[in-house]
């Protein structure tokens, strides 16, 4: 490869992680900076943008430093559906930012219950408050008309460069973006009440969008995309068959289409996943709310003393001692779209222990997955040969183990859990060097360990079972409710 270093920055839910990649020596800085949101009550999550954007200077200027050399680029990735409303003219928040979690737009999307259709042909996304529009929606009903509403990486760049502008990708997960054209929709913004609001301009992945001196000296910011197409980047370059699933604050498992737009059948969402040069990929995602947010639910329970105690505590059992846990503690998401679902744990006994909680959340984590896999399959019309993973809950052995199993394929651990930081990291050198090739610029991909499945299929299948049962159990308990606004997916994909 050529070129100098760039610094790629990952801007999390639960923290920001900048690198310092380098063509030849890999990563030779980093640094990490904590981001707090705060867990309200009725299912409201919020963060101070104020945080995020102080995260994103703290751990690139801890990255630099530790690197010690100067880099070319600056790449950035995002959360993709967190929003806030802000002042183009001073660059002030007008709101705090609602985060991807956030469901208090779900009244917003029952009453967009007979344009769901509609709205998921026009944008591939199901109406959900996990989206972007719906909260966008809820802001200017409910928190202020002024400044601009937009996802939290159009003020992020604003900050740091004054452009005003979102990637392609990102600006697929608003609900708001055209699938065939990849142009904003004005049917799906007045649909949503948003006719007439100033947008961000649609640039792609690659774009330089102007200089940034937040990190010391200027550096060109050349690289911009949403945080799950940004590891899809980084572990299916060489493969575009492959699929992946970051197990991080939520599960996201996602896989390419190709470059037509693809709607999918299954309850996945279809998306844009990257525009690089002007050329469009696109890709089926699925996601699980709650993984890393369980284990911490988990531990703030005092079951165990953090993610590093998973293994330790879950391995001191042979399983599950008859315990099913469906941790839907932020609801359903794809392929159900239950977001008005809440969680369960049932086979309680007077026998059972921490370690019967631990390897049940490890199981329903993992069943989640396979449904997504299963999804995926459906809808590309061929199944899986193995499954990708990275995210900082792969250093989980009990848990990976898990969905070897309940998948009944292969899992392939790759070697960097930040492959969110190494994807955009490529893009922001695809953006600073014009003649340098995708597969130039995406580092080998190689896994630091493979779980093979321990267990037959049929007893694989029998514990599935037992998971979609209590799944169907919930889900009857909780009735038809708002959440199931535009879902097509409701039952499950297997």
């Amino acid at each position: 490869m050529t070129g100098g270093p760039v610094l790629a920055v990952d801007q999390g839910t639960s923290g920001t992680k900048a690198l310092v990649l380098c063509p030849e020596r890999g990563v030779i800085g980093s640094g990490t900076a904590p981001v707090r949101p705060r867990y309200l009550p009725g299912g409201l999550v919020e963060v101070d943008p104020r945080e995020l954007y102080d995260s994103v200077v703290t751990a690139g200027r801890a990255a630099l430093a530790e690197a010690g050399t100067p880099v070319v680029a600056v790449g950035l990735a995002n959360q993709g559906e967190t929003v806030l409303a802000w002042d183009p003219a001073t660059g002030e928040p007008l709101t705090d930012a609602l985060v991807w979690q956030d469901r208090r737009a779900a009244p917003i999307c029952a009453e967009l219950d007979g344009h769901a259709e509609q709205l998921r042909h026009i944008t591939g996304l199901p109406v959900d408050p996990y989206f972007a529009a719906p909260k966008m929606a809820w802001i200017r009903r409910h928190a202020t008309g002024s400044g601009v509403v937009t996802t939290s990486d159009a003020w992020l760049v604003h900050r740091l460069t004054g452009a005003f502008v979102t990637d392609a990708a990102t600006a697929g997960r608003t609900g708001l973006l055209d699938l065939d054209t990849v142009a904003w929709s004005g049917t799906a913004l007045d649909l949503y009440g948003l006719g007439g609001e100033r947008l961000p301009q649609v640039v792609d992945c690659d774009t330089p969008v102007g200089t940034t001196h937040a990190f010391g000296p200027p550096l060109p910011l050349t690289g911009l995309l949403v945080d799950q197409q940004a590891a899809l980047l980084a572990q299916s370059a060489d493969d575009p068959a492959a699929a992946k699933c970051t197990y991080g604050t939520g599960a996201f498992l996602l896989a390419q289409t190709g470059p037509e737009p693809h709607r999918a059948t299954s309850g996945l969402v279809g998306c844009v996943a990257w525009r690089l040069r002007g050329r469009v990929a696109h890709c089926l995602d699925g996601q699980v709310y709650t993984v890393a947010s369980a284990v911490r639910w988990l531990t703030d329970l005092g079951v165990i003393s953090g993610a590093e105690d998973i293994d330790a505590v879950g391995g001191g059992v042979p399983d599950t001692g008859g315990v099913t846990f469906v941790p839907a503690l932020a609801g359903l998401a794809a392929p159900w779209w239950r977001g008005d679902v809440r969680g369960s744990i049932g086979g309680l006994g007077l026998d059972t222990t921490r370690g019967h909680l631990v390897r049940a959340l490890c199981e329903g984590i993992a069943a989640q997955v396979v449904d997504l896999a299963a999804a995926v399959a459906a809808d590309r019309g061929a199944p899986l040969t193995s499954l990708r993973a990275d995210g900082g809950l792969t250093r989980s052995a009990l848990l990976m183990q898990a969905q070897a199993d309940l998948l009944q394929l292969p899992v392939e651990v790759s070697s960097s859990p930040d492959a969110t930081a190494l994807g955009v990291g490529a893009v922001a050198r695809l953006g600073h060097e014009p003649g340098l090739t995708l597969r130039e610029a995406v580092p080998v991909w190689k896994p630091s360990a493979v779980y093979e499945p321990r267990i037959s299929a049929d007893e694989a299948e029998a514990r599935l079972a037992r998971f979609r049962a209590e799944v169907s159990a919930v889900v009857d308990r909780t009735g038809a409710g708002a959440g199931a606004a535009g879902g097509s997916g409701s039952g499950g994909a297997g």
